[in-house]
């Protein structure tokens, strides 16, 4: 079965979600709720935080099902 592999961007930062690898443990809705909610069809808004604390969020998901890509930031 392929990966339905989601992608979520803002400025500075891509969000995916892999809904293969989730195990529902909701450590991010509870952590970050304005970025993370389920009731929402678009459910992550990464520009609702900033990127080091949506970056700080999805490295406690316990699963991997959510990850991070850092856009360089200028100078």
């Amino acid at each position: 079965m392929p990966t339905r592999l989601q992608s979520y961007e803002a400025p500075g930062i891509t969000v995916t979600f892999d809904p293969t690898v989730c195990t529902h443990s909701a450590v991010c809705l509870r952590g970050l709720p304005a970025v993370f909610d389920v009731r929402r069809k678009r459910w992550i808004h990464a520009e609702a935080a900033s990127a080091d604390e949506v970056a700080a969020q999805v490295a406690r998901c316990p699963s991997g099902a959510l990850q991070v890509v850092r856009e360089p930031q200028a100078d």
